[in-house]
């Protein structure tokens, strides 16, 4: 029974909307590959994600999207989620964000 109660918890969480500025300290920036993983990451949450840079706004679930986004090594971006698991979408995808720097430096 524990474990239905808490799928119900689940279920019942409100929408929240969360924002968080991102850095990307890759050298190559978010392109091809990187860009590929991080639209997966996106795509495996429930709550609508966008990367917001220079007042343009791009879904972060469309390869496409991340890619004309333009994003290279040094470049500064907003990323915006609404959803339930919104603050859980942009601390993960912070944190592949740093794996990204850390692949190349091994």
């Amino acid at each position: 029974m524990g474990h239905k109660s808490g799928m119900m918890f689940r279920e019942k969480r409100a929408p929240i909307s969360a924002r968080r500025q991102v850095r990307i300290t890759n050298k190559l920036g978010l392109h091809a590959r990187p860009a590929a993983q991080f639209v997966k990451r996106a795509n495996s949450f429930r709550s609508e994600i966008w990367l917001l840079k220079q007042g343009k706004r791009y879904s972060a679930a469309s390869l496409i999207d991340v890619l004309r986004a333009n994003l290279d090594c040094g470049a500064t971006a907003v990323l915006e989620a609404h959803g339930v698991d919104a603050d859980e979408a942009l601390e993960d995808l912070e944190r592949l964000l740093a794996e990204f720097r850390e692949q190349e430096d091994t």
